[in-house]
């Protein structure tokens, strides 16, 4: 096992990532920003270094700083959790080059699989369905215009280097196709420096449907189950759930088949995430996107598969052989989790603050990864994710009763929080019985 490991990010992922390289006997280094020196992941590192000011350009994205934090602390490989630079394939180089670990996939998978126009082309070789659009990056708004005609309006206007669900608009008709290109592209121009487009079709009533992957270092590619991903706000995610109430056995078989092509069409190591559109009317599944990183909402899986995901990452990274069995994972029991955001649960506007109150809820069947702590600040600076409630039992109809208990123990003063969202979202006929798409929150709203 590597014996040092740098987590090269903050918050609720740092301290996830530093709680199982602890219980391995992994010796945990922490970088850090000055706005975040009295988070807790700071203190619950064995050694911690900053890397510069709250703007994450000049510390989290600081790929000079990282390495240096690195060097002058011993270790070993490098953990960049998800974001930040996670899927920077060119740090992902200088990581290596460098003789450090990089505890992700190889750069060129990172490569391939981040333009979305290229990710979707190697995928469609490989026998992964995907939606009907452009295979190249559309030139101008008079191409993106001739694409969507082809396709049928309306169409989905994407940025090919997008991510997160950023970059992403839906025009019904020529006016606001005109408009959403330009708009999209502008927008890929400054937060990727990459302002190539590409049009797809567009689905009104879709869910989203992810599988868990794990390349191991055998060579062989495996996946852990699905996950719902279909309650989101501008396109970001707010829960998730492990099984999905809408994939049956054989529908789960396709899609697991089909995200282990994906993963082998790059021969990818470590964990990754293979993003899927199911149109719940046909029960057709296309490609949306590869995360070739830790996602946020992995603890799903691992509670649905008993399973560390961190444990097997550094595993992989070290040459090891997983600690499950490949040929005997499936899904037991019932996930969900919830994102405690620091923004408003009406307009989901961030809403940053000092916390002066914050208890967690606890119980059977209830887990809580979390950033802040009582007496911490949540700045306006990064993501406004506070907390992951992750909440499990014998099936889905104990997960939500154990959810609904868990939200109304969990308190949390000063900063906006939307917690009250998720006790509306958990009383919801549609959410209840399971079929629900993607335009739920918009219609709860």
């Amino acid at each position: 096992m590597i014996e040092s490991l740098l987590v090269a990010n903050r918050g609720e992922i740092a301290r996830r990532i530093i709680r199982t390289a602890r219980r391995l006997g992994v010796r945990a280094i922490a970088v850090y920003s000055e706005a975040d020196a009295d988070l807790p992941f700071v203190r619950e590192a064995d050694e911690a270094v900053c890397v510069g000011p709250a703007n994450p350009a000049q510390s989290y994205r600081n790929g000079e700083a990282i390495i240096a934090a690195a060097k002058s602390t011993g270790a070993r490989a490098i953990h960049p959790g998800y974001g930040f630079l996670s899927e920077n394939a060119d740090f992902a180089r200088t990581v290596e080059a460098n003789g450090l670990v990089w505890v992700g996939p190889g750069p060129d998978a990172i490569s391939a699989m981040g333009d979305k126009i290229n990710a979707r082309n190697l995928v469609a070789a490989a026998g992964v369905p995907v939606a009907p659009g452009t295979r190249e990056p559309v030139a101008d708004a008079e191409a993106a215009l001739a694409a969507a005609t082809e396709i049928g309006l309306p169409v989905m206007v994407k940025a090919a280097a997008g991510g997160g669900g950023m970059g992403m608009a839906v025009a019904a008709d020529e006016a606001s196709l005109r408009t959403e290109y330009d708009r999209v592209r502008g927008f890929a121009e400054r937060m990727f420096g990459d302002g190539a487009v590409l049009i797809e079709r567009y689905f009104p009533r879709v869910r989203h449907v992810e599988v868990q992957i794990l390349g191991l270092a055998d060579g062989r590619v495996v996946a852990l189950g699905e996950r719902e991903c279909s309650v989101q706000r501008r396109n970001q995610k707010l829960v998730e759930e492990s099984p999905s109430p809408a994939v049956t056995p054989e529908l789960r078989e396709r899609l697991v088949a089909a995200a282990v092509r994906a993963g082998e069409a790059v021969a990818y190591r470590n964990a990754g995430t293979v993003e899927f559109l199911l149109d719940p009317a046909t029960g057709e599944f296309f490609f949306l996107e590869m995360n070739t990183r830790l996602q946020v909402e992995h603890p799903v899986t691992e509670l649905v598969y008993g399973v560390d995901l961190v444990e097997e990452q550094l595993r992989v990274a070290a040459g090891l052989a997983p600690t499950v069995d490949p040929d005997a994972l499936a899904p037991r029991g019932h996930a969900i989790e919830l994102r405690i955001n620091a923004e408003d649960p009406k307009r989901f506007l961030p809403g940053p603050g000092a916390v002066t109150a914050w208890t967690e809820p606890t119980g059977e069947g209830v887990r809580v990864d979390s950033g802040y702590a009582l007496g911490t600040t949540v700045t306006p600076f990064y993501d406004s994710l506070l907390a992951k409630l992750i909440v499990y039992g014998a099936d889905r109809a104990e997960a939500i009763e154990r959810a609904r208990a868990a939200i109304t123990g969990f308190e949390i003063a000063g900063p906006k929080c939307n917690l009250p969202f998720f006790a509306e979202l958990l009383d919801n006929p549609e959410f209840l019985g399971g079929d629900y798409d993607t335009g739920i929150v918009a219609r709860m709203r």
